[in-house]
């Protein structure tokens, strides 16, 4: 199993919707994937599962919250509790043992299954509270406190259980545009993170400001590697924060199609071609030792998935279903006349991403370990 993760600190670039889509990509392709929301906005969650059904799930499980963890196990018998359990529960649910300092569960509920070979583990809008308990645990890491190393690894624990559990290939977590304490977290946990970025100006500060980040962020993996075990440190992945390259999203077309400028704007081309630089700047080349030139200066999928899809994301998230897959749903009377007339484009969108996934496969097997 890789775990890994799409991270940026920047808003509206189509995170969510690229890993959903990877996933889906990836899942058509044969592999295993599972699916967690380690985002509390819970966008990745409404691709998955609806609204009311998402209400359900939060609501059997604001007991655990509102009195803590071990309070809403003894409002059960053993028995109740088991089968309780058991069902599916959000990420957040099975940290919260760990955030309170009790253990961890016994045993992993059930994830959602979404299409075959790809299922889900739904986000929670009180992960805030599992960030701030990193937060005020992190100093505690180097001493080698359990409690604070279990806190800063139960999310690839977790992955690891549910990949022994269910053979898992991949493990693929949603981000928040954040660089705080859960994102450091996610990171260092995961085996490699790809970024995605508009061809802006913002995406270049972006990347700027990730790479000092991760600069900072290895600096402490290796002090708390030196101070703790080697059988603590055998939880962390085996090679740490590694960047598996950028991918340019939702960006919009120029008026030409221009081979030469990948079909973008010229003012969007010229701030792509700088996309490999500020990387190379910024992105330390340990964190990138497994990226050819050619990596560096290529996004994943180059120009398969770079453009905007319009409306499709948001009609995929209606219909809780990827975009090729949203002409054969039963459309609602409002969709149906714009969707059925353009069936073909929604169709292509499938070649697309199943090249942008087998060269993320690519990359991924480049890792070490």
């Amino acid at each position: 199993m890789k775990l890994l993760t799409i991270f940026n600190n920047k808003g509206g670039v189509g995170k969510t919707t690229l890993l959903y889509h990877l996933a889906c990509s990836l899942a058509e392709l044969g592999k295993k994937v599972l699916l967690i929301d380690l985002d509390s906005q819970c966008n990745l969650t409404l691709y998955g599962i609806d609204i009311e059904k998402l209400h359900d799930i939060w609501k059997s499980e604001d007991i655990f919250f509102d009195e803590g963890y071990e309070y809403g196990r003894k409002t059960m018998s053993s028995e109740k509790f088991s089968e309780f359990i058991k069902k599916p529960h959000t990420i957040h649910f099975m940290l919260k043992p760990t955030e309170d300092g009790t253990g961890d569960i016994e045993e992993m509920s059930e994830p959602i299954n979404l299409a075959e070979n790809l299922d889900l583990i739904p986000g929670r809008l009180t992960l805030y509270l599992y960030e701030n308990k990193i937060a005020s645990r992190w100093n505690d890491v180097y001493a080698g406190d359990v409690l604070a190393i279990r806190t800063i690894i139960r999310i690839r624990q977790i992955a690891n259980q549910y990949a022994e559990k269910k053979g898992y290939d991949y493990v693929l977590l949603d981000t928040s545009p954040s660089l705080g304490a859960l994102n450091k977290t996610i990171i260092m946990n995961a085996d490699g993170f790809i970024i995605p970025a508009l061809p802006d100006m913002f995406s270049l500060y972006g990347i700027r400001n990730i790479g000092k980040s991760l600069k900072v962020w290895k600096k402490e993996l290796d002090t708390i590697f030196a101070l703790i075990s080697d059988e603590k440190r055998e939880l962390f992945p085996k090679n740490p924060v590694q960047f598996l390259g950028y991918t340019i999203y939702n960006a919009k077309r120029g008026k030409l199609k221009n081979a030469d400028t990948w079909g973008l704007a010229q003012a969007h081309y010229n701030y792509a071609m700088k996309i490999p630089n500020a990387v190379i700047e910024h992105i330390s080349k340990e964190l990138r030792s497994t990226l050819s030139d050619e990596d560096l200066n290529s996004p994943i999928g180059a120009t398969e998935v770079m453009f905007s899809h319009n409306t499709y994301p948001s009609a995929a998230q209606k219909y809780r279903t990827p975009i090729w897959k949203i002409p054969d749903c039963d459309l609602d009377e409002e969709d149906r006349g714009t969707i059925t007339g353009n069936r073909q484009r929604y169709y292509d969108t499938r070649d697309a991403y199943i090249k942008f996934a087998n060269e993320f496969i690519q990359r991924v097997n480049k890792l070490e370990g």
